[in-house]
């Protein structure tokens, strides 16, 4: 289908149960498909650039991402005022929208550029104490990475109008290339001795190429866009504001919270302690690309309904999308919490297994917990209470941080990964709890979706799965867990409606399947 088949266009976002499920499941792929390319592409990048450039490239790139906050949340708060505008069926507000949003980026790009280039110096002699024979490189390649920002910062905007329409078929379709760049365009540039600064002058071009494919794209899909508009009155500007400071604000704390961990245990325990428990950190930590999936669905679709006054629906989105992601994500963290030490075994040997297992174990609990507290999370941006979970991350952080530290000096790395269990736990209160008041959701509309009756079934489940460690038809056994679980979950715990809803999603799925074979033959 082209974009003009669209039937649509200029209209309000379709926000169905189908179009959010298949939403989610495009922005997965959307995140996917570049990690695994990654995956593939950075031993052979390693292989021709050597270990010192590469930790250089890896080193820019942080630097760039500190540098791109310079966006100051404006590119959420430009998804929220979209989707809000859409939601009332208002699109000649778009162009104020992004006209105003785009021009305050531009600027604040701009300073954050000339920053960039001016620090540069200070940044590789001092901070990061460059060697000597790398020195040079590295300042040519940081000054041209900075060249790219305000490009970079203007681009959530824009691709963000997209989003605000809920069209992630067309955002993915132009995400998965343009960010599988970064690990592609090095694989281009090191066999040509292109060096540092020639691939950094690669990613820098691409970034000014994706910006102008996101403006063609939204442009055509939103023709209202080319309207000559004003900028948004001032007392809209002041929202906006308020709405992307909180966000920049958080950026800057959730950074310090999920890197807390690794600092604390080599500052006590040393490397080693680090070593085993990055391992287990890091597969949880890309776990949570399934419910990040998600979340990028839920925050504009909350928006549209916010802003079309649709409250009565966006409470029932809300409670079903928690319901959701506990059934769909309980079962992985059950199967990691009872066989941690076979899944470390088998993937980084027995030392890591006898080290790291209550980690894994502890951190797959975490990670359920993260995983549901990202729906109230985007609940709440939705409704534009983003001051909220920040406030939270602020409470947050003053009891985390003595907790860890403690937990490190009396447990070690099972204290780590006991804190920030702690941690999301408490962050998963506030947010729910601030959700329920804030949308005047009464707690029986979260019992009724039998979320707690999931919850034990789950329980059990876990157990079930325990039981199987060590009996010789342990697989068999674990298949047929499974098996019962997925069949209860699919009888007891989805309505009827629900079924439909899902049943109807995979015909369309493999009809669509079908189509394109025969299409092929």
């Amino acid at each position: 289908m082209s974009l003009h088949d669209e039937p649509a266009r200029d209209a309000k976002p379709d926000l169905g149960s189908r179009r959010l499920v298949k939403n989610t499941g495009l922005n997965l792929l959307g995140i996917v498909v570049p990690a695994l390319i990654g995956l593939v592409t950075v031993p052979v990048v390693i292989r021709w650039l050597g270990t010192d450039r590469f930790g250089l490239f890896s080193i820019i790139l942080t630097v760039f991402g500190y540098f791109a906050l310079f966006d100051l949340g404006l590119g959420r708060a430009s998804i929220k005022f979209s989707a809000e505008a859409m939601g009332r069926g208002e699109m000649e507000d778009l162009p104020r929208i992004i006209r105003t949003t785009v021009g305050l980026q531009t600027v604040f790009g701009l300073a954050g550029m000339v920053l960039m280039i001016v620090l540069t110096p200070l940044l590789a002699e001092r901070i990061l104490k460059i060697p000597a024979a790398n020195l040079a490189e590295a300042k040519g390649a940081l000054v041209i990475m900075a060249l790219s920002l305000p490009f970079a910062i203007v681009t959530p905007s824009i691709r963000g109008v997209l989003e605000a329409g809920q069209r992630f078929e067309l955002v993915n379709a132009v995400k998965i290339p343009t960010n599988a760049l970064i690990y592609v365009l090095p694989l281009i540039g090191a066999p040509l001795g292109m060096g540092l600064r020639g691939i950094v002058l690669l990613l820098t071009a691409s970034r000014v190429l994706t910006l102008f494919i996101w403006i063609g794209l939204a442009f055509r899909v939103y023709p209202v866009l080319a309207r000559k508009e004003g900028f948004l009155p001032k007392r809209r500007l002041r929202k906006l504001f308020s709405f992307g400071g909180w966000n920049a604000l958080s950026s800057f704390v959730w950074f310090f919270l999920v890197s807390a961990d690794r600092f604390v245990l080599g500052t006590l325990r040393g490397m080693t302690a680090v070593g085993y428990y990055a391992a287990p950190a890091e597969a949880t930590g890309r776990m949570n690309m399934l419910p990040g999936s998600l979340a990028l669905t839920l925050f504009p679709a909350f928006s549209a309904l916010e802003g079309g006054g649709d409250a009565e629906r966006s409470k029932r989105l809300f409670t079903r999308s928690l319901k959701f992601t506990l059934i769909l994500l309980g079962p992985p963290a059950a199967v990691l919490i009872a066989l941690a030490g076979s899944v470390l075994r088998i993937w980084l040997g027995p030392e890591f297994a006898a080290q790291s297992r209550l980690v894994l174990q502890i951190l797959s609990l975490g990670f359920l917990i993260s995983a549901l507290a990202y729906v109230p999370y985007s609940y709440l941006q939705g409704l534009g209470r983003a001051d909220l979970p920040t406030k939270f991350q602020l409470i947050e952080t003053a009891v985390f941080i003595p907790l860890l530290w403690f937990g490190v000096l009396r447990f070690g790395i099972n204290g780590a990964a006991a804190a920030c269990t702690i941690r999301v736990l408490l962050d998963l209160g506030l947010l729910i709890e601030a959700s329920l008041r804030v949308g005047k959701i009464p707690l029986r509309a979260l019992a009724e979706t039998g979320i707690f009756r999931i919850g034990l079934v789950l329980a059990v489940f876990t157990a079930a799965l325990f039981g199987a460690r060590g009996l010789p038809a342990a697989p068999v056994w674990i298949v047929l867990s499974g098996a019962a679980y997925i069949l209860w979950a699919w009888r007891r715990a989805l309505t009827p409606e629900e079924r439909d809803g899902w049943t109807g999603l995979a015909r369309r799925f493999f009809r669509g399947k079908a189509a394109g074979e025969a299409a092929g033959s």
